[in-house]
């Protein structure tokens, strides 16, 4: 049942590329008016400030890059990007987007993606949490094998709020790894969805090798930051 999942969810957002944008810019099915909103742009705002934060670096490495709107954020303090993706219609809006020729792409099934660089930093977003429990460690593996000595991971994801999905998206059990999504034109799809507090980020990331730690914004986001350590 994993693989079949594993298969549907890459479907799924292969089909939900073009209105991925719509739910990190609350639109349509995502607007949940204007004071939820502007809570929700106010913790992003402070996610893109925790990446500034990192400062310059000279390479970065993007897993589950999607439609750019962090590989926008890292091209201000990368000097050379490599962004990855299973989606090419992904890829093709993310490079659309940027139109950076400092980032390059590959699309690549990251549950069979094998490291053959380090970089200064890997990043991703709103991707461990699809991951299925009984792959992150051996993701994370990857994952501490891709960072340069003294290099650094940055994730991001969604912490178990309600008001984060869809208004016809209902999130009743923050400990089932499997979620119903919708599309716009109301096709459903089975993917997997783990919602992580900040001690199992921490504790995850320290298993494989980093000094890390994790903080949650006031409503909507998990992060957490890990060196390796030299």
């Amino acid at each position: 049942m994993i693989q079949a999942t594993i298969q549907e969810q890459i479907a799924y957002y292969k089909a939900r590329a073009k209105e991925y944008d719509e739910w990190f810019y609350r639109i349509g099915r995502y607007d949940r008016g204007a004071e939820i909103n502007q809570r929700w742009f106010d913790e992003t705002a402070a996610l893109k400030n925790v990446v500034q934060q990192v400062g310059t670096v000279d390479s970065v490495l993007e897993l589950a890059c999607g439609t750019g709107i962090w590989t926008q954020e890292l091209a201000k303090i990368g000097k050379r990007i490599t962004a990855i993706d299973a989606s090419l219609e992904m890829i093709e809006i993310n490079h659309h987007k940027l139109n950076n020729p400092h980032v390059e792409y590959k699309q690549l099934d990251l549950f069979s993606w094998k490291p053959d660089k380090q970089y200064d930093l890997v990043f991703f977003s709103f991707w461990l949490s699809h991951i299925p429990p009984t792959k992150v460690a051996e993701f994370l593996s990857k994952v501490y094998d891709s960072v340069l000595p003294g290099g650094k991971v940055l994730i991001i994801d969604s912490y178990f709020e309600i008001t984060s999905s869809a208004k016809d998206h209902l999130l009743q059990d923050k400990n089932e790894i499997y979620q119903k999504r919708k599309l716009n034109d109301e096709r459903e799809f089975q993917i997997f969805k783990i919602y992580y507090q900040p001690d199992d980020l921490t504790n995850k990331l320290t298993q494989a090798g980093f000094q890390a730690e994790a903080k949650l914004t006031n409503t909507y986001f998990v992060y957490a930051q890990g060196v390796k350590v030299q």
